[in-house]
């Protein structure tokens, strides 16, 4: 049946109501307070045109060094949590793809219990594992005679536990996308495969990978955003430490909000903290178009 341009863009509507109301205007309105001195409580100071952004990009400033330890911090994370976020979430795919139909079902749920939970519940528990008097992680290894460590006060310990806590907590999003994606792939193809003699990774490399490549690249990128996103693990797992070596940008921008009071450079942040993440996502998307 086929439908009319008027009932499409009918249905088309309400994803664009939201569209507008809950992006674009947040958007316009951050930007357009960007440009002004504005606070919490008084409101809009005045209009000081590019000031709150060349504050932020002039070395030296209180503004400045808080921005770029924050970015720097961020890209840290990125850095270390997208290859094993995507690449582990793959390989618990694969693993749940070759078991029995029976038992597919309950190992998905297994693994995606775990996003279900609220950041807030997973930063305590992984708190509690990591910390350095009477935490389970050291009393297990004082067991084993290895010594205790301090987790959450030492680099590049810190970096480490939250790692961990965040690829428990998020790893079941991007595995259940990859499931899906492998459930597509054509069995007949693996048998012939067979038939012709290849092995594990020759069946990957051929068939798998180039099946679910489009997957595969959609997930990296974004996971490069949610990891960009770093806020509640680094916030009540370590608290921004040691020293501020996991303070994220997020938390930069929040503490410029609530203990300074300056929504004005907290805007001009956001905004440059979004130029950044188009950046490498569009940097992402054309390395992976010129290897296509």
């Amino acid at each position: 049946m086929r439908i009319s341009k008027t009932w499409s863009f009918i249905l088309f509507l309400p994803f664009l109501i939201c569209f507008v109301l809950f992006l674009v205007v947040p958007f316009a309105y951050g930007l357009y307070i960007s440009f002004h001195q504005w606070s919490i409580f008084g409101g809009n100071g005045g209009f000081v045109g590019f000031d709150n952004y060349v504050s932020i990009l002039t070395p030296g400033n209180v503004y400045s060094n808080a921005f770029y330890n924050g970015l720097k911090n961020t890209l840290i994370f990125v850095a270390i949590s997208v290859i094993p976020l995507v690449v582990i979430s793959l390989a618990l795919a694969l693993v749940i793809d070759s078991i029995p139909d029976k038992l597919k079902v309950f190992y998905r749920t297994i693994f995606f219990i775990s996003y279900a939970v609220s950041v807030t519940a997973v930063s305590a528990i992984f708190k509690w594992l990591f910390t350095g008097n009477g935490g389970y992680v050291n009393n297990v290894m004082n067991t084993f005679g290895l010594g205790a460590l301090n987790w959450l006060n030492d680099q590049p310990l810190a970096w480490i536990a939250i790692l961990i806590a965040t690829v428990w907590w998020t790893i079941g999003f991007n595995m259940i996308l990859f499931i899906n994606a492998l459930d597509e792939v054509d069995r007949n193809l693996y048998e012939a495969a067979s038939l012709d003699g290849a092995n594990w990774w020759q069946r990957f490399s051929n068939i798998t990978f180039p099946s679910i490549k489009g997957v595969f690249v959609f997930l990296t990128i974004i996971t490069v955003i949610a990891s960009f996103n770093l806020y509640g693990q680094t916030l009540l797992i370590t608290a921004g430490g040691p020293s501020q070596s996991t303070t994220s940008l997020i938390m930069v921008i929040q503490q410029m909000v609530f203990n300074q009071n300056n929504l004005g450079m907290a805007s001009a942040m956001s905004m440059l903290m979004g130029l950044v993440m188009v950046l490498i996502v569009a940097a992402q998307y054309l390395y992976t178009l010129r290897k296509d």
